[in-house]
């Protein structure tokens, strides 16, 4: 197939881009003028069309021809800041363009993937999520500009599958790691929770930041790398549900030319959630770093796990890569051996 993908030299674009290629399939990637980030696609024999999705001659430029589209660019929270307008302009305006340009001028078209994500959800509630979060049935309630002009993107490309039979699918993406990352994840963390109580009021709050101030080592250097097993007031360990941009790949790989994924939203992460209780001492074994447990009262728990079943039913999707081999790739790749991933970041 010949495959677009925009948002190409971002940390999931490029890795997809070496996927495809891999794959035997043409890559082409539409890219702004000013990217820095274009260095990691030098080794990879793709197409890069310079222009934006904000503009509609640049967007049917890129698509013209296609057999699929990935859709990725976006304006994010890491990658700014954004105004409102800016948000709304790439995100929304820069999605219909998109749509238009597919349903113009790709006539041959069998996939047009939307990257959306799972800040959409209203998954941090007090105690946290009692049941897996499924993507039909979940409440959706975005919050910030990045969210809600993600979701407006989704309901454009029903919009046209409904009207125009366009093949969409609405990939949510859960919090994406790649390369070491996972290590410098800050929540893992002694020295975040200490900021975050900082600015915390209230009693509860106040006794766990007299705790974490006890518990803090000595030593500058120890205290930073010093991890925590984060719990609820109850003791619960907190529970999160991420995604290797391996396994987020491999959602789209898994998906291309699969009717089955058409006209559907599913969420992509990894295999399992994890626990701070089972991930913080494996961690801190790993990185040769004490650790302290710690009952976090006074603040939103995070406990949520995605049902990952809809995509295993309806094409296949087997993600591999769960928190301990996220965690190994991890240190693997920061001694410098490869595993298969271009580090890009953004």
């Amino acid at each position: 197939m010949n495959i677009l993908v925009t948002g190409i030299s971002g940390r999931i674009g490029a890795n997809l881009a070496k996927a495809f290629v891999e794959a035997g399939h043409t890559v082409r990637g539409l890219v702004w003028a000013n990217d820095r980030r274009l260095d990691k696609l030098t080794a990879l024999n793709v197409e890069l069309i310079e222009g934006t999705i904000e503009n509609p001659a640049d967007v049917d430029k890129a698509v013209a021809g296609v057999d699929a589209i990935c859709h990725l660019a976006a304006a994010f929270q890491g990658g700014g800041p954004f105004t409102n307008q800016q948000y709304f302009d790439i995100n929304v305006r820069g999605t219909f363009n998109m749509l238009e340009a597919a349903r113009q001028h790709a006539p041959n078209l069998q996939h047009f993937f939307y990257a959306s994500t799972d800040a959409i959800y209203e998954k941090y509630i007090p105690g946290g999520m009692t049941v897996p979060i499924q993507e039909d049935t979940m409440k959706i309630a975005p919050v910030g500009q990045y969210a809600i002009t993600k979701y407006l993107g989704e309901e454009m490309c029903r919009g046209y599958y409904r009207t125009y039979h366009l093949p969409i699918t609405i990939f949510r993406f859960a919090l994406a790691l790649a390369g070491d990352e996972v290590l410098n994840f800050s929540q893992f963390y002694l020295s975040h929770w200490l900021k975050v109580y900082e600015n915390l009021s209230g009693a509860a709050a106040a006794q766990v930041r007299a705790q974490l101030q006890q518990l803090r080592p000595a030593s500058e250097e120890a205290a930073q790398k010093c991890l925590l097993v984060a719990r609820d007031e109850n003791g619960r360990t907190y529970k999160k549900h991420v995604a290797d941009v391996r396994d987020i790949v491999r959602g789209f790989t898994d998906a291309l030319g699969k009717p089955g994924a058409v006209g559907e939203v599913f969420q992509l992460a990894a295999p399992t959630p994890y626990t701070w209780e089972e991930t913080i001492p494996y961690l801190a074994q790993k990185l040769g770093v004490d650790y302290v447990d710690v009952r976090l009262a006074g603040h939103m728990t995070t406990f949520y796990e995605f049902d990952m079943r809809k995509g295993q039913r309806l094409f296949g999707y087997q993600p591999s890569y769960d928190m301990g081999k996220m965690i190994d790739d991890a240190i693997a790749f920061r001694a410098g051996q490869a595993t298969g991933v271009i580090p890009t970041h953004g």
